[in-house]
């Protein structure tokens, strides 16, 4: 049988992987797919380097992207260029001209993915992208098709692999942010610029896709409430820990009764919960259905073998669905297209969950009757609390406060008012808390 052609916009990292796999594994994956999936062509910025690496290979190597799109030949585009402008113009192109698409680009869908799987539902093609969330986890595929007997409830994942990293080692260690910042840096979990990482952008993007499979919801970037770890410090952490939680930038997302929650942040989980103990640049899904209850899918979230094995496992998706009617084929966003839902993102200022709030206050009599009277005005029960004794010499000592659940609008209301106390020095330190059970 005619083989499957493929042509790669990028050859750096994802896309070597991706060469390299194709290669070790090429019986096998010719054995599954049904044919052969050969890469004939892709786009590079360094042309003599590429040449370098890849002599001796039949791959045509250019430096002008359009190349490989408007190539009759070519009946998969592989994007592995990252970015959303050109990225998003180069996709847009190849389905006008009925090529499919898999990428691994989690901001051009988060972003554009509603435009670009429409352009594609009206040409009959397949976009394919497991790659876009949690690098080698299968998750994609978990949600759309093994889990589509369930009514998802919530999803709830750690899926920036350098976030993780970091709150890691200031548990271990005992170190400040910046300092395992600068550490993940060098040891290149990092960038030179961390901002998409550290303040929950990257997470959200990956939540935003998690979202629409999980719910049939389109794709809503732009109302994902995001929070990042850049304020978290030492102290919170071992807090967290001596109070049986453990502190993780978790991106969650649940259907209740006024609509989606979509959120990124910081959160308490229980240290007895299995994705609590997810450690180091590991990433790990909880995924809660109505039949089948909560599963997790733990693994490498980057890297340019495991996320070359989901780019690699759509080429094998899409080779077999290559001549299938295109009606019956799976939907993108799990549900059929136009049978997508128009719940609400729900305001952060609704959402319910409970919370971790620490205050530094002077170790005067009747602060704490001041601050209980405060949360009982807003309908805000206390679950547990730590008062630690004053340093030699201090006059003000930690307060740490766990709640039960309640909404976030009355949770800010009662902070404010905490921050007015003449009793209280500086802000409150508020982080949400799950249980996941």
């Amino acid at each position: 049988m005619k083989p499957i052609n493929v042509g790669l916009l990028g050859l750096g990292t994802v896309g070597g992987g991706t060469l390299t796999v194709l290669r070790r594994n090429q019986a096998e994956i010719t054995r599954r797919a049904g044919r052969a999936i050969l890469v004939k062509m892709a786009a590079v910025r360094d042309l003599s380097k590429a040449q370098q690496l890849y002599a001796g290979e039949d791959i045509k190597i250019t430096t002008n992207p359009l190349e490989v799109v408007e190539n009759p030949e070519i009946d998969i585009v592989v994007e592995l260029i990252g970015g959303t402008d050109q990225a998003k113009a180069l996709v847009l192109k190849a389905i006008a001209n009925g090529k499919h698409v898999v990428t691994a680009n989690k901001a051009l869908l988060a972003m554009h993915g509603n435009e670009i799987f429409a352009a594609a539902q009206a040409k009959g093609v397949m976009v394919a992208f497991e790659a876009a969330v949690a690098g080698g986890i299968p998750i994609i595929k978990a949600v759309r098709e093994g889990l589509s007997a369930n009514r998802i409830e919530w999803v709830a994942g750690i899926i920036n692999g350098t976030t993780n990293f970091i709150l890691t080692e200031m548990r271990d260690k005992g170190l400040a942010f910046d300092t395992v910042l600068a550490e993940a840096q060098r040891l290149g979990y990092a960038e030179s610029d961390p901002t998409f990482d550290i303040e929950g952008v990257d997470a959200a993007h990956k939540l935003t896709i998690l979202a629409a499979i999980a719910f049939g919801i389109p794709m809503q970037f732009d109302k994902a409430y995001t929070e990042g770890i850049s304020n978290l410090t030492k102290e919170d952490i071992q807090y967290a820990e001596e109070l049986g939680y453990r502190i993780k930038l978790l991106g969650i997302t649940k259907r209740v009764a006024q609509g989606i929650e979509l959120r990124v942040h910081p959160t308490l989980i229980p240290t007895k919960r299995l994705i609590a103990n997810v450690e180091g640049v590991m990433n790990a899904v909880l995924v809660k259905g109505d039949a089948v209850g909560a599963t997790l899918y733990y693994g490498r979230g980057a890297g340019a073998e495991p996320t070359a094995s989901a780019v690699v496992a759509d080429l094998v998706d899409v080779t077999r669905m290559h001549t299938a009617d295109p009606e019956h084929r799976v939907p993108h966003l799990a549900f059929q297209p136009d049978a997508l839902s128009d719940e609400p993102i729900l305001p952060m200022s609704e959402v319910r969950t409970a919370y971790y709030l620490r205050m530094r206050a002077f170790d005067k009599p009747g602060v704490l009757a001041d601050i209980t009277r405060i949360l009982a005005d807003m309908e805000i029960s206390i679950d547990a609390m730590i008062q630690k004794e004053p340093d030699e010499g201090q006059e003000q000592v930690d307060i740490i406060m766990l709640t039960h659940v309640t909404v976030e609008k009355n949770v800010n209301q009662a902070i404010n008012k905490i921050e007015g106390l003449s009793t209280i020095s500086g802000k409150v330190t508020r982080l949400r808390l799950e249980t996941l059970g």
